[in-house]
């Protein structure tokens, strides 16, 4: 398996995510809704606007801390190989997802 390819396609997306965060874009709809007139249906749209760019960014956040403790793996040495069970995870589970922790068939388990 060769991890320097995932290494670069975590960076990328390590990058992106990066590029899309901070607080910024979120604390301007979150003003821009305090000071918005208009009846309470146009209110309630902003603030389900708010609460869905502030889920994005929790998720983004989370996916951000995986992608950099896969690149902690890739250092060590253990990346590939499932957190739970030890064994190699599947390169095409990596290619769906490079930042993955366990293989298909721990997420299964965890799922039950």
């Amino acid at each position: 398996m060769d991890v320097s390819a995932f290494k670069d396609v975590l960076l990328r997306k390590r990058g992106e995510l990066v590029a899309l965060g901070g607080l910024k874009p979120l604390q301007h709809s979150i003003e821009h809704n305090n000071g918005r007139q208009g009846d309470m249906a146009d209110q309630a749209s902003g603030n389900n606007e708010v609460h869905i760019q502030l889920r994005l960014k929790q998720t983004d956040a989370k996916i951000l801390q995986a992608i950099d403790e896969a690149l902690t793996r890739i250092e060590k040495g253990s990346y590939g190989l499932c957190r739970d069970c030890g064994e190699p995870i599947a390169e095409a589970r990596l290619n769906a997802i490079p930042w993955t922790r366990v293989c298909i068939t721990c997420k299964e388990k965890q799922k039950l």
